[in-house]
């Protein structure tokens, strides 16, 4: 048993870098696909807002983030918290990119046009969950409005 120990820090010791950012770019996608599927209606201004956040805050071409929305999609349905993709935030993301992205998921809430109470309430999560201020999360809802 102290050997598979062993081995499981080994392998995460060496996961490579580019693993590591792989990562972190699904759990950014996996938490705003949760924002868009929390409220039964997957609507494509919404699935539209995701992918152009993607390809600006994660700087990425139209396939890469097509083929990370699928990962992320297949992830969310796997997933039995938001705390595995929220870890993934915390250990990687500052406050200014945590604010970034929580601004980015009011946005996919406000896309289609109604802010659903599921909607609100899984943000509120997630910013708990990113040691978010209250503030600095009225601050996103705020911004995200506006813009």
């Amino acid at each position: 048993m102290l050997s598979k120990i062993k081995q499981l820090f080994t392998k995460k010791a060496e996961q490579s870098d580019q693993e590591k950012v792989a990562e972190e770019h699904l759990a950014s996608a996996a938490l705003l696909i949760e924002v868009m599927v929390i409220d039964g209606h997957m609507d494509d201004q919404e699935l539209q807002s995701i992918s152009a956040t993607l390809c600006s805050i994660l700087e990425l071409s139209m396939d890469q983030v097509d083929e990370l929305i699928t990962l992320s999609k297949a992830e969310v349905e796997d997933a039995t918290s938001l705390y595995q993709f929220t870890k993934q935030i915390n250990d990687h993301y500052d406050l200014e990119g945590k604010i970034q992205l929580l601004t980015s998921m009011w946005q996919v809430a406000y896309a289609d046009g109604e802010l659903d109470k599921h909607e609100e309430n899984i943000i509120r999560r997630v910013a708990d969950l990113l040691h978010i201020r209250h503030s600095e999360y009225i601050r996103c809802k705020l911004d995200a409005k506006q813009a």
